[in-house]
């Protein structure tokens, strides 16, 4: 993994810029000893480290103007970063950029009922806007597994999902309004309380956009009212193979599942030793379906899935009959992460979307990966929409294992190309995926992308390294090429 060679022009005057930084923020908004700023040399793709030049944590939007404003005019890198849960590298920092961390806008703003919205900062936690609007029977439908953790900015950084994305979708579908900030240090408000927006789809550019067009600021998302009844089913099989054909049945059948989750029998033997959830252990695979609505209606859809689980050839069927019940059938899946970390010293967890009806192609083929480069790996995914999540299991210490779970990791993504999928479902595409977007995209495609990144950042200094393999100047981009046999503007007749 390759990032952009260190400018020693910058690097000479890292004390000026710390102190012109310093005059920007409160006392302890900028950090450059060693010892601190390790704290910062990675996110949760902890195996690619390095130290930031300077990390610097502003509070206020118009802080992080200026400070935006003063790195553009010196021509700086700027990283953002949030919460630093990030899983492909994408806060990844510059030895001679500065990091800025936005771990201080951690207010909610407003909640308003009657719109059904909350206005947050972007450091404010998934989970926390749940716990704020809860009491009066709402909550934000997103739940990445780390959303006790991850911020909401980082979630519309990466687009981010969650367990229950299936029906209510991923952080594009619940989101209305953002203010960002340009890197030549530009406030821009999009969107708002509103549920539909004249004119460009901004929002939805921004959204999954890895911090390489702006560095948002607030973030406006809907809340929803929950549901009257949720319920969830544990269902065991014999084989990955008719877990994968039970989901296709089900979403065949036209059910719409809250969620649907499956895990194979390493992730659950993991998972059930670290939480106890009740899980069955002898099943090699567990699919969790939780539904949700009225009482009536989930009852019958119950029903259905049962039915339909049976003919699928479900070893084990349970049925939650209580909140803390169904609550307690999420909780092994909501920690399936770090209780995979306590059987293997490493992992790197992979995400990749395919379309459903490729799951069992898909997982079969990875179990044969797993044989031919010699490592483990355990299935834990959102099998409802096909974002799959293998967790590739290896010893950093041991020579050489890093870089065969970098090409196992490489292998599947490639795979999930192959079958009609995407590179990514909600961790984004950073360094890790970086230079595998050459399989997806043509060199056509990647350049127009980098055209609508230089329309944000001319100066290419937000985020660079991360998403494209090659970067091209933005001169070279706005090229206006003459095809032959067209003539000029100035040769067309007028009439």
């Amino acid at each position: 993994m390759r990032m952009p060679e260190p400018d020693n022009a910058i690097l000479d005057h890292r004390s000026e810029i710390i102190a012109k930084l310093k005059s920007f923020v409160q006392a302890d908004g900028v950090i450059s000893e060693e010892d601190a700023i390790r704290a910062y040399e990675c996110d949760a793709l902890m195996a690619y480290r390095q130290l930031p030049m300077v990390v610097v944590l502003p509070e206020t939007t118009q802080q992080v103007a200026a400070i935006l404003r003063y790195c553009y005019e010196q021509n700086i890198k700027i990283v953002p970063r949030g919460a630093g849960t990030g899983l492909s590298g994408g806060a990844l920092p510059l030895a001679d950029g500065v990091t800025l961390g936005l771990g201080k806008f951690n207010r909610i703003k407003e909640i308003d009922f009657e719109n059904r919205c909350v206005v947050a900062q972007p450091g404010v936690t998934n989970l926390g806007i749940t716990q704020a609007v809860e009491s009066d029977g709402f909550y934000y439908a997103p739940d990445p597994s780390s959303q006790i953790a991850c911020s909401i900015g980082g979630n519309v950084a990466e687009n981010s999902g969650g367990v229950h994305c299936l029906k209510y979708g991923l952080t594009t579908n619940n989101l209305l309004g953002l203010e960002m900030v340009l890197m030549s240090g530009e406030v821009l408000r999009i969107g708002g309380k509103h549920l539909v927006a004249a004119g460009y789809d901004l929002l939805g550019i921004i959204t999954g956009s890895e911090g390489l067009l702006g560095v948002v600021t607030e973030v406006t998302v809907r809340i929803l009212k929950k549901p009257e009844t949720a319920r969830a089913l544990l269902l065991g099989f014999n084989s990955l193979e008719t877990s994968a054909e039970c989901v296709a049945e089900i979403i065949g059948k036209g059910i719409i599942p809250a969620g649907m989750e499956m895990m194979d029998k390493k992730s659950t033997l993991a998972t059930e030793e670290f939480v106890n959830a009740g899980y069955p252990l002898d099943v090699e695979a567990l699919l969790i379906v939780e539904l949700d609505g009225t009482e009536i209606e989930v009852s019958h859809l119950i029903k259905q899935i049962e039915v339909i689980a049976s003919d699928a050839g479900a070893t084990s069927i349970r049925v939650s009959h209580s909140e803390e019940e169904r609550l307690n059938f999420w909780s092994g899946r909501k920690n399936a992460f770090p209780a995979i970390g306590r059987i293997s010293p490493d992992y790197i967890c992979m995400d990749g979307t395919i379309p459903r009806k490729k799951l069992s192609f898909v997982l079969k083929k990875i179990t044969e990966l797993s044989d031919i480069h010699g490592l483990g790996c355990a299935n834990v995914f959102h099998a409802g929409d096909g974002n799959l999540h293998p967790l590739i299991l290896f010893d950093a210490n041991k020579p050489g294992e890093l870089e065969r779970a970098e090409k196992f990791g490489a292998d599947i993504l490639k795979l999930c190309v192959k079958v009609g999928g995407v590179l990514t479902g909600e961790h984004g595409v950073g360094v890790e995926k970086r230079d595998l977007m050459g399989e997806m995209f043509t060199e056509a495609d990647l350049k127009q992308q980098q055209r609508l990144k230089c329309a944000f950042d001319p100066r290419q200094l937000l985020n660079p390294g991360k998403v494209y393999p090659k970067l091209h100047r933005c001169a070279e981009l706005g090229k206006l090429h003459v095809h032959r046999g067209v003539l000029p503007f100035s040769h067309i007749p007028r009439f």
